[in-house]
């Protein structure tokens, strides 16, 4: 007796199917080959300084590097200088994201209601804000509050009056002067979101006696919430590692320190106090935080793919 059996069936792939999934990690291989080591190596040795401690002794050979683990760290969470420095830096980051935002919307509203010419004339003068390296522009806006030969201290009619010597007036002007180099890309990135909402759709809101605040508000932001997702984030981003325009505004942090933020603070420990390893210490919890908020970009950024 004899017994047969049914045949399996043939499985067809298609032609490439086995290199598809490849595909994607192929294309990202040049970009990867510049960016790993570029990126890479500095973020490794920032790692591997702060479980040293290194100190000017050990870097002109005086004295042998000595490993210590996780004292760099344990050194900052006991260190009340350090969270009186981080708080001021959420704080100033969270104070500079909702004036940029604020002020990017407006304006990319204006600039979808604008003629040609006077659109022409604002983004000319928002990329040249944009364009402008931060020393350059925080050295003019420097320039426009100084004591003595200020523009603002001659129009406003006031002799020698330092505005860095307050605490909050210092802070406040950094903080136009970041806003003013940030806000040209939040400006651009709204008004091609705005440019891209259908035309029936703003149309219907003004039949239904929307005016123009509750037609941005109502109609436009919740279309518009991708886009502004990706700017707030990108935005913290840039904001919460601020260097330049304190330390050239402020003179490294301004009076007894008033103005410092951690980036500045990294600074001042690792190369002013000479102790690299709890500086590169301040370092590495940067790129941690910054390396979660990264993240919330990057899954915006896939949600945003997805919606549009």
């Amino acid at each position: 007796m004899t017994t047969t059996t049914a045949p399996r069936a043939l499985r067809v792939r298609a032609p490439g199917a086995s290199t598809r999934g490849l595909r994607p990690w192929l294309y990202l291989l040049p970009a990867a080959a510049v960016l790993v080591p570029l990126l890479g190596y500095p973020i490794y040795m920032l790692g591997l300084l702060s479980v040293f401690d290194y100190r000017q002794a050990q870097v002109s050979g005086g004295q042998p590097t000595r490993f210590i683990g996780l004292e760099n760290y344990a050194r900052l969470v006991s260190d009340g200088r350090f969270w009186q420095v981080l708080g001021q830096t959420v704080l100033f980051a969270a104070a500079l994201v909702v004036a940029t935002l604020a002020v990017g919307a407006a304006l990319a509203v204006v600039l979808a209601r604008a003629g040609r010419v006077p659109r022409l004339l604002l983004s000319l003068a928002a990329m040249a804000a944009w364009a402008a390296p931060a020393v350059t522009g925080s050295t003019v806006w420097m320039f426009l509050f100084d004591a003595d030969l200020g523009l603002v201290n001659q129009v406003l009619g006031i002799e020698g009056y330092n505005w860095f010597y307050d605490k909050w007036m210092a802070f406040g002007i950094v903080g136009a002067t970041v806003v003013w180099h940030s806000f040209p890309f939040v400006m651009v990135t709204l008004y091609a979101g705005i440019q891209a909402i259908p035309g029936s759709v703003l149309e219907a809101a003004a039949l239904d006696g929307a005016g123009a605040w509750q037609t941005f508000w109502k109609v436009m932001v919740p279309i518009l919430r991708p886009l502004i997702t990706i700017v707030v984030i990108q935005s913290v981003i840039w904001d919460f590692k601020i260097f330049t325009q304190i330390y050239v505004m402020t003179s490294g942090g301004g009076i007894a320190g008033q103005n410092t933020v951690l980036n500045v603070y990294a600074y001042q420990t690792a190369f002013g106090s000479s102790e690299y390893g709890l500086g590169s210490a301040i370092g590495v919890v940067m790129t941690l935080i910054l390396l979660v908020v990264t993240l919330f970009y990057i899954r915006a950024l896939y949600r945003s793919g997805e919606k549009l």
